[in-house]
């Protein structure tokens, strides 16, 4: 069975959402702020988060880049500011959905089987990609460049792990974003230039002459397998 995470300061809204989950099959954990949430994280592996943005001390969007710092667990986003700018603010975040309440629990539920099912396909990846230069270990998240670890966020993990999945195929933003990002809202170019840059320093890949990752211009970015 799949857990999922609840972090919400609303007792009622965690007593509700508990029972509706755990009738649809969910193991439920549940948090009241940010930071006993983050402990749960860590505790209880959780497959996907359900985290309220207004709550006190360290709110929504703190915790939710703290989870990023450690964890590509699938996170939906709760909030009664159910506006573009901080739905834009949640996306770009690393946050996979944002649900505007009031909303119902079958409407929710639904959101996460949606969520569970795009990272699940996702997941259904080698269990390892090794062409001598660039080695990934998808079970254990280990990444080697010519023999040396490097530390890769989550989201650089997944934007190499999509790079290499497809060696030698032009990918283009909009594929990186479903890919990667698991969404092509309102995301810009610059943002996923951004992000190749950073994956392109840590794997010590010098973008005018680039060994691993090319900038197809006006098409997208093509990884060169080694061997």
């Amino acid at each position: 069975m799949k857990t999922i995470l609840l972090i919400d300061d609303s007792e009622t809204q965690r007593v509700v959402l508990t029972d509706r989950l755990q009738r649809l099959g969910y193991v439920v954990t549940s948090a009241a702020d940010g930071r006993a949430g983050l402990r749960e994280l860590y505790n209880r592996r959780p497959d996907i988060v359900l985290l309220d943005v207004l709550m006190p001390e360290l709110d929504g969007w703190g915790t939710l880049e703290r989870i990023r710092e450690i964890s590509d667990v699938p996170v939906i986003m709760l909030t009664s500011q159910d506006t573009e700018i901080d739905r834009v603010r949640g996306l770009r975040g690393g946050a996979d959905d944002y649900v505007g309440k009031p909303f119902s629990p079958a409407e929710l539920a639904a959101r996460v089987e949606a969520v569970l099912r795009r990272t699940g396909e996702r997941e259904k990846v080698r269990d390892r990609f090794d062409d001598g230069v660039v080695m990934i270990d998808f079970g254990t998240r280990d990444v080697t460049i010519r023999g040396n670890a490097v530390h890769l966020t989550p989201l650089e993990f997944r934007l190499l792990a999509a790079l290499t999945e497809h060696a030698g195929q032009v990918l283009s933003r909009d594929q990186l974003l479903d890919l990667v990002w698991g969404s092509t809202y309102d995301v810009t170019d610059d943002q996923v230039k951004t992000y190749i840059g950073y994956l392109r320093r840590k794997i010590g890949d010098d973008a005018v002459d680039s060994q691993l990752i090319e900038t197809v211009r006006g098409f997208g970015y093509r990884y060169r397998r080694q061997t």
